[in-house]
């Protein structure tokens, strides 16, 4: 890899946050940690009964606050150090495995584990603790209207403005660990290839936009990633 690149876009799935012991929380029969996900992920079933969605995520948040970066997370850490360009990440994981690793520019367009929204006032907080029904927002003290600031089924992605703009003007995207079948994060890799990126694809096997990418690489991220950033590394050093 000879060019030097000004704006890199990472997306990153599930496949990024299984060496660190993460599992892909939606299994292939539907199931999310062995939830129905229509009685944990959809906003009926947080009217229905707040307290059992609140207590899913209370139940997730353990691990996930347990949870070490592996060599994929501290590989991007690196590439944003040392290389010349703006590198953002568009993630589809409600983990903090990127800041931990002291990753920049970290989008969660699902949510995050460790936040809380409140629905009357929309004030966003961080937590590791578990939330109930009845406790009240910190800023307009209303009680009963926290939701875990996951983003259910049906409702819209996060941050998709800025997405936008970085698809849009990156010329590299890198996806990492993500399936690449559900949209509309399945369909950036074609927003950036029309504005005239080159792609890259990391995953433990081919997905089906594959024809999107230029490149496949095959295996476990915390292998493939730091190889790929190091060739971007050298590539730079070479052009200096």
């Amino acid at each position: 890899m000879d060019k030097i690149y000004k704006n890199i876009v990472i997306l990153t799935g599930a496949g990024i946050s299984a060496e660190s012991g993460l599992s892909t929380f939606r299994s292939a029969d539907g199931l999310w940690n062995n939830h129905r996900v229509e009685d944990v992920a959809t906003i009926e079933a947080f009217e229905r009964n707040p307290d059992y969605v609140h207590d899913f995520y209370n139940q997730m948040r353990p691990e996930l606050f347990a949870a070490k970066p592996n060599a994929a997370h501290l590989a991007i850490s690196e590439l944003q150090q040392k290389y010349p360009a703006e590198v953002n990440i568009i993630t589809q994981n409600v983990d903090t495995l990127h800041e931990k690793a002291g990753n920049k520019n970290v989008w969660h367009i699902h949510g995050q584990i460790n936040q809380i929204v409140c629905l009357n006032c929309g004030n966003v907080f961080e937590t590791w603790g578990d939330i109930c029904s009845e406790d009240e927002c910190p800023q307009c003290k209303i009680r009963g209207m926290l939701k875990p600031n996951i983003v259910f089924f049906g409702e819209n992605l996060l941050y998709m403005n800025k997405v936008d703009v970085l698809l849009e003007k990156c010329d590299l995207f890198i996806s990492v660990g993500t399936s690449g079948v559900v949209y509309p994060a399945a369909g950036f890799v074609q927003i950036a290839k029309y504005a005239g990126a080159d792609t890259i694809e990391l995953n433990m096997e081919e997905t089906s936009n594959n024809y999107f990418f230029d490149r496949h690489i095959f295996g476990p991220a915390g292998t493939t990633l730091p190889q790929l950033i190091n060739e971007l590394l050298l590539a730079s050093k070479n052009k200096v």
